[in-house]
């Protein structure tokens, strides 16, 4: 099984295969998405890490607070997207 990982304040020019090289140290990655916006393509700031159900609470330990290109990263356990009317 896999769990999924909420990754914000990410620099503007992290690219998803940086982002999957940041975070293959501390736990085995299966997918990363940076989310962009639909209209310019610039990042938005955040994404999502797919990482293996073992690896979970290590990645977090390891890569909150971690810095990439000068800026702190927030890393939790991403919740359930809300339904929109």
């Amino acid at each position: 099984m896999s769990k999924t990982l909420y990754v914000g304040n990410l620099p503007w020019s992290t690219t998803e295969e940086e982002l999957k090289e940041a975070f293959a140290s501390s736990a085995e990655v299966l997918g990363v998405r940076i989310i962009t916006d639909r209209e310019t393509g610039r990042s938005k700031g955040f994404g999502f890490v797919e990482v293996e159900d073992s690896s979970l609470e290590g990645a977090i330990d390891a890569m909150n607070g971690y810095s990439l290109d000068g800026r702190n990263l927030v890393v939790n356990e991403a919740r359930p997207r809300a339904t929109r009317d």
